[in-house]
């Protein structure tokens, strides 16, 4: 379903697999926001969490520059065990998803097709907010108009508001205005229903609330994505039957200000570890270096 059929076919099904974690990876705290869903939904499974803090944010990055930093987290990620890989990035699901997951055996499961799917069942006059590389790669688009292509779609990039969830501003009263400019040509348009276009952006909920209209429905694709795999392991008869391991953790930046800054958004205090990504060097960079 969500990756290739020979990827599917190579796993083999045995009780030590099903007992391994589930990769989940973002720029930084906002895969969090999955996380919370993988506890709710599928609490029975073990995660493996990283954060690329270093190299945060995503969204202003090259297309080149987000596949490179997939094939380094998915090597180390396939180096740890894991069975399946939640991208819980949307700009890594939009620029580097489908180049790149026929590179790796394990299931990759991103979060624009599912998000597209709930919106459509929301309404017909769609916004989206995301960070600029993934407004730009138009990926919630096409992905909403391939499920139906009589909605109406409008995306706006919005490079601040990665940064400032990061820094903790949420409550900022310069958030709130941000916010204001950010969704002021979706409301132009009398949109019905809004996508969180970033993992980050459900925490500022609150923030956008006060703005738009209480008709306007907001779909979070992690809820979403977290359904599509459970939904998956089903499939692939990869249910942990065990007793989950706790959440390893993992960052490239300061674990520390890691803690901290998650502690606020998971209600325990994680004890992230820093870890250092493999270098891998890409075939075809390879070849276009000898040429």
């Amino acid at each position: 379903m969500f990756g290739s059929q020979d990827s599917i076919s190579s796993l083999p099904t045995n009780g030590l697999l099903n007992a391994a974690p589930i990769g989940l990876f973002d720029s930084g705290l906002g895969g969090l926001t999955v996380l919370r869903e993988l506890y709710r939904q599928i609490p029975q499974e073990s995660v493996l969490y990283f954060g690329d803090t270093a190299r945060l944010p995503y969204g202003t990055k090259s297309q080149a520059q987000i596949q490179q930093y997939f094939r380094e987290i998915l090597t180390w990620m396939e180096q740890c065990g894991v069975k399946m890989v939640v991208m819980a990035c949307n700009t890594s699901s939009a620029l580097a998803l489908e180049a790149v997951r026929d590179e790796f055996t394990v299931p990759i499961l991103g979060l624009i097709l599912p998000g597209a799917r709930a919106a459509v069942q929301c309404g017909r006059r769609i916004g989206v907010i995301a960070t600029p590389a993934t407004a730009a790669s138009d990926a919630y688009r096409r992905a909403i108009l391939e499920v139906d292509a009589t909605v109406d779609v409008w995306q706006v990039g919005c490079p601040e508001f990665v940064p400032l969830i990061e820094q903790n501003r949420v409550e900022d009263p310069y958030t709130y205005r941000v916010a204001q400019a950010y969704l002021e040509p979706l409301l132009a348009e009398k949109i019905d229903t809004l996508i969180y276009g970033c993992t980050h952006y459900p925490y500022l909920a609150p923030v956008l609330q006060r703005i738009l209209p209480s008709s306007v429905q907001l779909v979070d694709p992690a809820v979403h994505v977290v359904a599509a795999a459970a939904q998956e392991l089903d499939l692939l008869g990869l249910r942990n039957l065990r007793s989950p391991q706790p959440t390893r953790f993992c960052v490239s930046g300061c674990p520390e200000t890691f803690n901290q800054l998650a502690t606020h958004w998971l209600g325990y205090t994680p004890v992230a570890e820093q870890i250092q990504l493999p270098q891998v060097i890409h075939q075809s960079a390879a070849l276009e270096a000898v040429e």
